[in-house]
């Protein structure tokens, strides 16, 4: 298992600057994603890792390898392509094969690792299929195969689950998580989904316009995000204006058209306009401190949870009610309780 680091690194195409001057360290062995709306660099970062983007300027390291300039065939690196990339002409077993075939690796050890890649993926029973005949979850996880059979150092995943349904991309998940669990192989993960990236990261990166907005783990990243960005990037929120009346090391008060709310973030001067995120799955129905009162105006039972909007003097406010064993009815008057530690003071936009 290798850490990587990239150091200061930047891509330019013409005047357009893609990845700006990012310094990053992925853990070895971790599962590592880069999350963050189309066109924010996540795809030319990987490439980049990958060799098959060439940096304008800085430094990509395997372990304590320099790779920046080097061949993509040399980096020892399995990639798995948005498209899948099978050849259609070659069964399961030749797809997966292939790469081995071109390092020269003999016939017999060729049948072992390839048989073991595929019982790994869960596809050794149909070896010699040709992808055509294959759902979309089967032809990814052939990808998965052929991106592990040579034993790389790094396994590299742009957006691997984009082409599948709901329902199998649920599936699949879970399927990555159980591999990456058994390669115990450094990992790179590309994804503009959240959903993924919080159900499956060790860690991860925050990408817009190419620069880093945040890093951590996922529950970190999403609980405490930096910025308005970061927080509705990870999730459906609540953006609530307001003045700060009072801080100290252990939290702050918070004056809103509302009224007060108490956070258990330290934050800016007093007096200072600020920016609070909380979460709907935050807002508990319950008449208690720190609540905000309201009028809902609209209901939605969804089974494990209801979906309310509720007027209040802070705007609408999206709460999710889990678990919900009453019936909230359109015009009750509802008081809606946060604790402190879900009021998040964010430090800009």
């Amino acid at each position: 298992m290798l850490p990587i680091r990239l150091e200061k690194l930047r891509c330019e195409f013409g005047s357009t600057v893609a990845v700006d001057s990012v310094d990053l360290h992925i853990p070895a062995g971790s599962l590592y994603f880069m999350l963050g709306p189309s066109g924010c660099g996540k795809t030319t970062l990987l490439r980049m890792i990958a060799g098959f983007q060439e940096p304008t300027s800085g430094k990509i390291f395997f372990g304590d390898r320099d790779v920046t300039h080097t061949p993509p065939e040399k980096r020892n690196a399995g990639m798995v392509f948005q498209s899948y990339a099978l050849w259609p002409h070659l069964s399961v077993f030749d797809n997966v094969a292939f790469g081995l075939q071109v390092r020269g690796v003999s016939a017999a050890e060729q049948g072992k690792r390839v048989g073991a890649a595929l019982e790994m993926v869960r596809m050794g029973h149909l070896a010699q299929r040709k992808p055509n005949q294959l759902s979309g979850g089967q032809q990814q996880r052939v990808a998965l195969a052929r991106a592990i059979v040579f034993n790389p150092e790094v396994l590299l995943l742009d957006e691997p689950l984009s082409n599948l349904d709901a329902k199998l991309r649920l599936e699949m998940r879970a399927e990555i998580k159980r591999i990456c669990a058994e390669i115990h192989m450094t990992t790179v993960y590309v994804t503009h989904d959240q959903k993924e990236a919080l159900s499956l990261a060790d860690d991860l990166v925050v990408l817009r316009d190419g620069r880093i907005e945040q890093t951590g783990a996922p529950k970190q990243v999403y609980q405490q995000p930096h910025n308005s960005f970061v927080a509705e990037l990870m999730g459906e929120t609540n953006f609530i204006q307001g003045t700060v009346k009072s801080s100290s090391d252990t939290g702050s008060d918070i004056k809103t058209a509302a009224g007060i709310l108490q956070s258990s973030c330290a934050s800016a001067d007093v007096g200072a306009q600020v920016t609070l995120s909380i979460r709907p799955e935050s807002l508990r129905i319950a008449d208690e401190p720190n609540c905000i009162r309201g009028v809902c105006k609209s209901s939605l039972y969804l089974g494990e949870m209801s979906q309310h909007h509720v007027e209040t003097l802070v705007g609408i406010l999206k709460v999710f009610e889990l678990d919900p064993r009453e019936t909230t009815r359109v015009g009750q008057q509802l008081s809606l309780r946060v604790q402190p530690d879900a009021v998040v003071v964010l430090a800009g936009k």
